[in-house]
């Protein structure tokens, strides 16, 4: 009988060892960005939060807009930046189109690369005389500014694919298709002209 209480005293005891066995840490690893509590749980709800995003950017960009075409002094230039001031409002608007399509109220959310893109732009025109060497660097911002919206518009229209929101594909894939052709606009503009005279600048 002692033996047998033994034994069992025994099994508790191995039993009560391998129950206080430490779990395995569930600490992240080193450089993991911890989530906010705010953040975004699946591909809607990115894709809304991304919408928010570029909604808040064209309406900067709409502002931003006028500054530049004020200090270009190519004709060509202005008129470029002009004709797509016009379109980005009308951007802007299909954006509140695209929010209404998805079930969702049109909402802006700050967009940091947006805001250093035309921080950046602004910087350029503070370090350019102005002339063709401004105008050569106000094509350069521009550009890069164009370059993110067809990132952002691209990635938006492949989300809005893949939850089958057919309405904001065609909204979406019409604003990027406008992009692209900005981006043309302003490559034409700089190698048929400002570049050129911009260089022209440096051997006086």
């Amino acid at each position: 009988m002692k033996t047998a209480i033994k034994k069992t005293a025994d099994t508790k005891s191995k039993t009560g060892t391998a129950a206080a066995k430490p779990t395995a840490s569930k600490t992240a690893p080193k450089g993991t960005v911890k989530a906010k509590p705010s953040a975004a749980e699946g591909l809607r709800e990115l894709f809304v939060d991304s919408l928010k995003d570029i909604y808040w950017a064209e309406k900067a960009l709409v502002k931003a807009l006028p500054k530049m075409a004020k200090n270009a002094t190519s004709e060509n230039l202005i008129t470029a930046i002009n004709e797509h001031l016009s379109v980005t409002q009308e951007q802007v608007a299909r954006l509140e189109e695209v929010f209404k399509s998805v079930g969702e109220k049109a909402a802006a959310k700050k967009c940091d690369a947006m805001e250093g893109l035309i921080k950046e732009g602004e910087s350029i025109m503070e370090e350019t005389e102005a002339g063709p060497v401004r105008d050569a660097g106000i094509i350069a911002a521009s550009q890069k500014i164009e370059h993110y919206e067809i990132a952002t518009y691209g990635t938006l229209a492949a989300f809005a694919t893949t939850l089958g929101e057919d309405d904001a594909v065609l909204l979406l894939e019409k604003t990027l298709a406008e992009e692209k052709q900005a981006d043309v606009t302003l490559t034409e503009a700089a190698y048929n002209t400002i570049n050129f005279d911009a260089k022209e600048e440096d051997q006086k």
